[in-house]
């Protein structure tokens, strides 16, 4: 009998969801920073075994929202809510119990399993881990909690032990050598977005979006036409930089990433434009995908 699932892992900001999902996949599929909201989309990365078929899904961390792109970035972590076979709640050692309980109190009304992954152990103690397993025992008493640490993948195998035992009987749902269920272009823009948050401060790389242009594969080389989005002129000057040093330093930084991930040579060009308020406008959100 074969076994499939919708595995879908959700927590607030900054408590390690795309690490572990990067851990789970076995594949760099989710981008990885210290900046909150991080994650805007919600992310599948597949995992095919013979007998198994396991559909990972990362979200974007749990915020009240302040406008429509957190709107719809808390609308895939309740989607995921709903469609789960497992459901991975990701906290840490370090952010308060009960934080956005709102989301906890629609995660305590779901009928799936939930495993409850307390991350980032290695920066606590014995005695204040067991302080934390208590008090999130009777937050979800449903709840099977599983101590671990990303950074150090401690204990990520027994947690995959546990979603696989918990997988339903199902035939797959997507092709056997799938990876995850994203077009290229939706990497190129991660991987660009991921050194705009790297490389720039504050406020900046939350106003900003990438749009692939333009793909051109042949053997050997991919030519990438990207666009970088933002909501002021000001912004775009930043971006920019001093006679366009910036822009160049982020550009050679995604290029060698973009590289490791395809496997091939990249030609990569990088513009800038601004489309104020982008993130309040319901059609451009639809044209990024948000909506």
């Amino acid at each position: 009998m074969h076994k499939s699932g919708f595995v879908n892992i959700v927590g607030n900001p900054n408590v390690g969801k795309s690490t572990l999902m990067n851990l789970l996949v076995g594949e760099r599929v989710s981008i990885i920073t210290s900046k909150a909201q991080t994650t805007r989309h919600r992310i599948m990365g597949i995992v095919n075994t013979d007998g198994m078929q396991i559909v990972y899904s990362d979200t974007p961390g749990i915020l009240r929202p302040n406008y429509k792109l957190q709107e719809s970035m808390l609308n895939f972590s309740r989607s995921a809510l709903a469609d789960a076979d497992v459901l991975v709640y990701v906290t840490d050692t370090v952010e308060k119990t009960g934080k956005n309980d709102f989301f906890l109190e629609k995660v305590k009304k779901t009928t799936s399993p939930v495993l409850l992954a307390i991350n980032k152990i290695d920066l606590t103690h014995q005695k204040e881990l067991e302080k934390n397993v208590a008090e999130w025992q009777t937050l979800l008493p449903q709840a099977e909690i599983i101590p671990v640490s990303a950074t150090h993948r401690f204990n990520i195998d027994y947690l995959k032990k546990r979603i696989e035992a918990l997988i339903p009987d199902s035939p797959p749902y997507f092709e056997k050598d799938a990876l995850t269920d994203r077009p290229a272009r939706f990497f190129v823009t991660e991987i660009i977005r991921e050194k705009i948050l790297l490389y720039y401060q504050k406020e900046i790389p939350y106003s900003v979006e990438v749009v692939v242009e333009q793909f051109k594969e042949s053997p050997d080389l991919i030519h990438i036409k990207s666009l970088v989005i933002v909501e002021r002129e000001s912004q775009k000057g930043i971006i920019i930089g001093d006679r366009g040093k910036a822009l160049k330093k982020v550009g050679s930084m995604a290029r060698k990433d973009l590289e490791r991930f395809f496997d091939r040579k990249i030609f990569l060009e990088m513009f800038v434009r601004v489309e104020k308020d982008w993130r309040n406008r319901d059609s451009i959100l639809q044209k990024f995908g948000y909506i």
